[in-house]
């Protein structure tokens, strides 16, 4: 699951909510070259500092997982 969402009133803050099947699902996404052209286009234009990574773990949820 990937789900982008931007802030209603600054609309250069972002979250981004990832899901990923397995340990090693997520480790192959974070090494591919798609993420790696992703964040060649976005680190020059940051204008609040570095991209911060806070990693989460699902505890509840209404959906079927």
């Amino acid at each position: 699951m990937y789900k982008a969402w931007q802030q209603e009133d600054d609309p250069t803050r972002f979250v981004h909510l990832f899901t990923f099947a397995d340990d090693a699902a997520h480790e192959t996404h974070g090494s591919s070259e798609a993420v790696r052209r992703f964040e060649s286009v976005y680190q020059p234009v940051l204008v609040g500092g570095p991209v911060v990574f806070t990693d989460y773990r699902l505890i509840a949820s209404n959906q079927a997982t």
